[in-house]
């Protein structure tokens, strides 16, 4: 992996061991698949513990924008958070009655 593709996964995914970029590079073959792997474990780890905890008069914890976000993040780099999700298929659209 080069110093710019290295410099490209720090962008998208913050401070990272580059051995284990270089390993996940060789293994996958692409940066973008690198930085999803490593955005969807983010994710499953959010996930793994209760989205949202409250300690009664001092404090709420929510994570569940946090998850939010790191969707939207794994959807900008043109890979769909789910196996067989089709993107750029034509969706049908369907006209409601007016009242």
């Amino acid at each position: 992996m080069t110093d710019a593709d290295y410099a490209y996964l720090r962008s998208e995914l913050g401070e990272a061991d580059r051995g284990d970029l270089d390993a996940r590079f060789t293994r996958l073959g692409s940066l973008e698949d690198v930085a999803v792997e490593i955005l969807r474990e983010r994710k499953a780890a959010l996930v793994a513990d209760p989205l949202t905890v409250t300690v009664q008069g001092i404090a709420t914890l929510n994570n569940a924008e946090n998850v939010k976000a790191l969707e939207r993040q794994i959807a900008g780099l043109g890979k769909p958070d789910e196996p067989g999700v089709a993107e750029g298929l034509p969706v049908p659209l369907v006209r409601h009655r007016s009242r």
